[in-house]
């Protein structure tokens, strides 16, 4: 006998977006890039599809040590053009990483991220903060709340 049975499709209204706070101190560039990207676009969740939002807020904190290997620091070279004639401007990863260390964060983890409108939207999701300090505590502390179980009056009284 055949059943019909559908498959689950992931809506909007099912997506929960937790907050995750990552310290970025003595962590390779890269290596932590992947990281956070895989939290941005949620492929860590069963509930992942490609075409929608699924992923969760990043708070990275210390983005200012954080360290690259090899060469990379002076070969390393990021181009921007004002669209005018010899309006092509160049910066070392070096020079970058001094000047604003969370822009280069920022700029590997655009590259792992999709290339449309949804990838745009992951993007924003992610804060970067050169100090220890954030103003995200408030949100990260009700996440935290959200997961874990709340006591039974029994269970409380019991201990």
């Amino acid at each position: 006998m055949a059943t019909n049975i559908h498959p689950h499709w992931t809506r909007v209204s099912d997506v929960k977006a937790a907050w995750h706070v990552v310290d970025a101190s003595g962590k390779n560039l890269g290596r932590l890039s992947t990281e956070i990207a895989t939290l941005l676009t949620g492929k860590n969740k069963p509930s992942y599809v490609p075409y929608l939002n699924t992923g969760d807020f990043v708070v990275v904190i210390n983005a200012e040590k954080i360290q690259v290997t090899g060469a990379k620091l002076d070969k390393k070279v990021y181009y921007r053009h004002s669209g005018f004639h010899g309006g092509l401007k160049t910066q070392t990863l070096a020079e970058l990483h001094t000047k604003y260390p969370a822009r280069v964060l920022k700029h590997s983890i655009k590259g792992m991220l999709p290339k449309n409108a949804v990838g745009k939207n992951m993007l924003s999701r992610v804060k970067i903060y050169t100090g220890s300090e954030h103003p995200h505590a408030a949100q990260v502390n009700a996440s935290n709340k959200a997961a874990q179980p709340s006591e039974t009056p029994a269970t409380a009284s019991a201990s």
